[in-house]
């Protein structure tokens, strides 16, 4: 016995602070008895690497080389993304990829390199891989990229999962991004980054890592190209990121590095290079499209943990409706279940549930439902009994069944990584319909089990189905949300065909952008969390998750009124605009903050709805190409040093540029332009970059430049979609996309093409398409004009 888990239990048991007391310490006792007996004991290790190169044979696309120890499969795809595999290992199965691999590319051939080694040359980069196995991506201009050092495995002797390590150098001017939902980032910085998806069981701030999204996805920004890496296995592992430096030392540079430390799973990898948007499109291309919110989805959301009751619910959108604000969504949390067990609902708090939610939609207002995956162990419960009856929870390796502690007390996990547990739980769904939700957000599918000590989720020996392949929880507990998602939009996809669905889920992994979004979790309440908010919004888009924002005045504790307006004004811009709280926490309505507050964010909410055509076409965009909503500044421009290192801004679109206040007392701030000419959207004065300039930042606002020569969708005073125009600089044009959107539905709009320029002392305005160019059909309206 550890006497340290003992202390921990005595103090649970004896404070009374844990959520279910008693239960927490029980259930930490017997996950590690599971794992003691479940799982293997490490015992002694072999150590590995490739060895000398022995011979290599060509294949479509690529071919395998084989060294004395392993063997390494490279294969060009004709999207131009570059897989390899060591020991065997192919890209398939796989939970990040959506259906079948790409085509080789026919024009990449494996041939002799003069260092002994061999190489694969393709458009956009040459694989090079020496005698002793490093394998090193250039450009085609033979600018190195990444530089992957010989593998090392650790095997053990008795058989097993082997534990691998892959060491890479970059180039000494790169930064590193990705990695999932960061709140240090988006940039990320040296230092050890865990990839194993963890509730932290309280409010986090920017030091808190890991968190509920981890994913083995970096997106490398350096002068020559960017380029994105790809690890595909879902195991426990480590990221350590050191930043290059230039000159250092004696004059020489010194590269960037990478270390990446696995537990398990195949040594495989994904890289794709170019520029950013490029990077992007070929990861959706591999990864899946990004799911398609409805039009609503876009709007503004409120929620609370702890609404408690159709009243409470009334009387809050009573109040937005006194105000003039716009809603669009309520989200109802776990205390409208009965006795928080999921696919329930509590009759004496909500007994016209139905009548609620029509009355809500009515007035164009969804209701929204939180779902957790953990079922109550109880006969009697449905869900339970049903799970109970396909077989569909979680077992030890025993075959007893996993039970853990959630918010119904005892409960058990359904086994998200089989397709017939999957197809069950997606049918679950059809009582949330009938009950009027149009949403759903996931909730603590980590997934979280309540833990006195230790970690707090399933027993790492517990199995999973991995889809017919079999496997414990240390392969399926990174996927495990991935699963969750994947069933619940099959499920609403059958039972509401001609809806998309609308779906976010709490946790996550590579791939997670083709069934719905995320957001935050539990950011603490604070500047910090204000900061964090944006990082992890602009993180997650660079690892193809475009749909994502926080909880807007953080989780926990009261915001002062500055602290919540700026909070706000940010939400404004960020795909998904949500303000939500913990029970414990003070009130998220505007009106909440004094008659100053709710007169600015009754601004920021109509300059939201005016902007819903653009967030609109954002979407539409995201779905065909993978580029984000949110964007880093240097999105554009990669190879401007000083845009890559800017933290406090982001595009939105290709039009808009929107500087948050995330200090406080700020009425005025530094904003990091990219090269062109810039508006202030509120004075429409110009400011000319690439540059640093100073802005007004009142509290009536934040900063938001837009784009010279820019041509966006806006809501008109008539509710239809009219074109806002910046006019170009002198000399040259501009232009844009619209995409109309009926506001739900798989219709496949067309693509409108705008083009803006002078013509002697006017900006005219010209849609082209397949039929020439003509007058666009909506109103237009130019701004810039001095």
């Amino acid at each position: 016995m550890d006497g340290r888990d003992l202390v921990r239990s005595v103090r649970v048991v004896g404070s009374r602070k844990a959520a279910q007391g008693l239960r927490t310490v029980r259930a930490a006792w017997r996950r590690k008895r599971i794992d003691a007996a479940g799982l293997p004991p490490r015992g002694a290790e072999r150590a590995r690497v490739p060895g000398p190169v022995q011979d290599a044979e060509p294949g479509p696309g690529g071919g395998v080389i084989r060294f004395s120890r392993s063997e390494l499969r490279i294969t060009v795809a004709v999207n131009g993304a570059v897989f390899w595999g060591w020991d065997g290992a192919g890209p398939e199965p796989s939970y990040a990829l959506a259906g079948r691999c790409p085509e080789p590319d026919p024009r990449a051939v494996l041939e002799p390199d003069t260092n002994g080694g061999w190489r694969v040359v393709a458009e956009r980069v040459t694989v090079s891989v020496s005698r002793h196995g490093a394998v090193e991506v250039c450009t085609p201009g033979g600018v190195m990229l990444r530089r992957d050092l010989p593998p090392r495995w650790w095997e053990p002797v008795g058989g097993g999962a082997a534990r691998w390590v892959q060491r890479s150098e970059v180039a000494a001017d790169a930064r590193f991004f990705g990695l999932g939902g960061r709140a240090s980032g988006p940039r990320l910085r040296d230092g050890t980054y865990r990839l194993w998806n963890t509730d932290p069981g309280h409010a986090f701030g920017s030091g808190d890592d890991p968190l509920y999204i981890t994913m083995p996805v970096q997106l490398v920004v350096a002068d020559a190209a960017a380029h994105l890496v790809f690890h595909d296995s879902s195991w426990d592992g480590t990221v350590t990121l050191l930043e290059g430096e230039e000159g250092a030392g004696s004059g020489h540079d010194r590269a960037g590095r990478c270390e990446l430390r696995m537990e398990g799973g195949p040594l495989r990898c994904w890289v794709m290079a170019g520029t950013p948007a490029r990077v992007l499109h070929t990861w959706a291309s591999l990864t899946g499209a990004p799911a398609l919110p409805p039009a609503w989805a876009l709007g503004h959301h409120h929620a609370r943990w702890g609404f408690g009751s159709e009243q409470e619910v009334r009387r809050i959108v009573a109040g937005y409706q006194e105000h003039g604000l716009p809603l669009d969504a309520v989200h109802l949390d776990i205390d409208h279940y009965d006795d928080h067990q999921v696919f329930t609902v509590d009759h004496e708090r909500f007994p016209k549930l139905p009548t609620l939610a029509e009355e809500l939609r009515r007035d164009g207002i969804r209701l929204v439902s939180i779902v957790d995956p953990a079922v109550k162990a109880e006969q009697g419960n449905t869900v339970y009994d049903s799970g109970t009856a396909v077989d569909a929870f979680v077992r030890d390796p025993s075959g007893r069944t996993v039970e853990g502690v959630v918010w119904p007390g005892e409960t058990v996990f359904p086994d998200f990584t089989d397709a017939r547990v999957r197809a069950w739980w997606g049918g679950l769904y059809e009582e949330r319909l009938a009950l009027g939700f149009a949403g759903f957000w996931h909730d603590m599918n980590e997934p979280t089990s309540f833990s006195a000590f230790g970690e707090s989720t399933l027993p790492r020996s517990a199995r999973h189905a991995l889809e017919g392949r079999g496997g414990d929880h240390r392969e399926a507990h990174n996927v495990y949300a991935l699963c969750m998602a994947r069933a619940a939009y099959e499920g609403l996809r059958g039972l509401a065909p001609g809806e998309r669905p609308f779906l976010f889920s709490r946790s996550g992994w590579a791939g997670m952008q083709r069934y719905g979004g995320t957001w935050s979790g539990d950011v603490a309440t604070g500047w910090p969390g204000l900061r964090a908010s944006l990082s992890l919004v602009l993180g997650l888009g660079l690892c193809g998750v475009p749909y994502s924002g926080p909880d807007v005045g953080g989780f926990d504790g009261s915001p002062s009124p500055e602290l919540f307006l700026r909070w706000f004004q940010l939400g404004a811009y960020l795909p998904l605009f949500r303000t939500h709280a913990s029970m414990r926490a003070g009130r998220r309505e505007p009106w909440e903050f004094g008659s100053e507050v709710l007169e600015h964010a009754r601004v920021a909410l109509l300059e939201r709805r005016r902007l819903l055509p653009y967030f609109m076409t954002l979407a539409q965009l995201a779905r065909r190409t993978g580029a984000p909503y949110v964007r880093p500044v240097w999105w554009g421009a990669p190879e401007d040093r000083a845009l890559r290192d800017c933290e406090d801004a982001f595009l939105l679109g290709d039009a808009l540029l929107v500087a948050p206040v995330l200090d406080p007392g700020t009425d005025r701030r530094a904003v990091q332009l990219p090269r062109g000419r810039w508006y202030d959207t509120a004075t429409e004065q110009a400011y000319e970059g690439p540059g640093q300039v100073l802005v007004d930042a009142p509290p009536a606002r934040i900063p938001v430049l837009a784009r010279a020569g820019a041509v966006l969708p806006v809501r008109d005073e008539d509710g239809g979609t009219g074109l806002e125009v910046w006019a170009p600089a002198r000399g040259r044009t501009g232009g844009g996309l619209v995409v109309p959107d009926a506001g739900d539905g798989w219709g496949e709009p067309e693509i409108e093409r705008y083009v803006a320029r002078w013509e002697g002392r006017r900006v005219v305005v010209r849609r082209e398409d397949e039929n020439g160019v003509r007058e666009p059909s909506r109103p237009v309206r130019v701004r810039g004009l001095g």
